[in-house]
């Protein structure tokens, strides 16, 4: 089968489109047909090593000391099932499914397998398979923060990083749970944040949401952009920060957790689970949630697609597609 492959880390050249062996499904696996995949943040810093220098070590024992272990990214993806192991009865040949494949990525290939009681679930029947694929890590790291966030209906939010894939989703996901967001985004996407549901949107490039004197349930910094200071000067006493991007606290985040009765909660990963897909499933097919979609690149545009996602600009999702699908219904 084909597959994007990287045996270095570096820019985005170093991926190569080339051919590997096809998987076989182990007894409790399906082998899934890839239709659509995305190039997230996680496969940016995977492929070029921009880690914090806190977490420098570890990570580069667990991803690979001198390569890479695991040479074909990609982390979430849409297709069809092809075969199943002989102990799987959740799903068949022939069933369309979107999933995360963030502990052995392998999405950016023809054909992956996956565990049948991991992160799958089948696709929202109202979705091609390019928007599908753009769920499984942006809609369910949303999810599993304002969970941990404990939102109520009432209770305000303000997303920092509106308009990129998790922001998109936090800013939806919210507001179905009854919050009152607001948005912070740039210039270029405030009338998109505003499509979101947001009740307020504002534009940091001339305005500082810290200074406005509005306070806070809960902060959600979705691209670790923000100053954490001002987060800080707009959070309740007892509000909630969560940061999807900041895997250790620095000393002003240890000095405010010893000090203050607010909660910080840093970088983790969802559960591995189909949990949080089914729920979301019912979502996009209840009209709740939509998927906002960059742009499209075609399999062999990998390249280019890491070279666009690199620039920090997208809005929402950049989908990869293993076939042109923007004219095909079944896509």
């Amino acid at each position: 089968m084909k597959a994007i492959v990287y045996t270095k880390y570096g820019p985005p050249d170093v991926l190569q489109l080339k051919e590997v062996k096809k998987p076989s499904p182990k007894e409790n696996e399906i082998l899934v047909k890839v239709k659509a995949t995305t190039v997230t943040m996680g496969d940016i810093r995977s492929r070029s090593f921009t880690v914090p220098l806190s977490v420098w070590l570890p990570a580069r024992i667990i991803m690979g000391l001198r390569r890479p272990k695991k040479s074909i990214l990609g982390l979430e993806l849409s297709g069809e099932v092809e075969s199943v192991g002989k102990d799987v009865k959740l799903f068949k040949a022939g069933d369309q499914i979107f999933a995360a494949s963030q502990v052995g990525y392998g999405a950016y290939a023809e054909y992956k397998c996956l565990p049948e009681d991991g992160p799958v679930s089948i696709k929202p029947n109202n979705l091609s398979y390019g928007e599908a694929a753009a769920i499984p890590i942006g809609a369910r790291t949303a999810l599993f923060y304002l969970r941990k966030a404990d939102i109520q209906r009432g209770g305000k939010i303000l997303v920092y990083g509106a308009s990129g894939s998790v922001g998109s989703y936090a800013v939806q996901i919210a507001k179905y749970f009854g919050a009152k967001v607001t948005g912070v985004c740039s210039t270029a996407n405030v009338e998109l944040v505003k499509s979101l549901g947001a009740d307020k949107v504002i534009d940091y490039t001339s305005e500082d949401f810290s200074r406005d004197g509005e306070t806070y349930d809960v902060i959600f910094e979705a691209v670790n952009k923000s100053v954490f200071s001002a987060c800080m000067k707009s959070l309740k006493k007892d509000g909630t920060y969560l940061n999807i991007a900041k895997p250790l606290p620095g000393v002003r985040m240890l000095w405010t957790k010893l000090t203050t009765g607010k909660k910080l909660i840093l970088s983790q990963n969802s559960p591995e689970t189909p949990e949080a897909l089914n729920f979301l499933k019912k979502l996009v097919e209840a009209g709740k949630l939509e998927v906002v979609i960059d742009r499209y690149f075609a399999f062999e545009e990998i390249v280019q697609a890491h070279k666009y996602v690199e620039k920090g600009h997208k809005k929402g999702n950049v989908v990869i597609t293993m076939e042109n699908i923007m004219g095909n219904p079944d896509g």
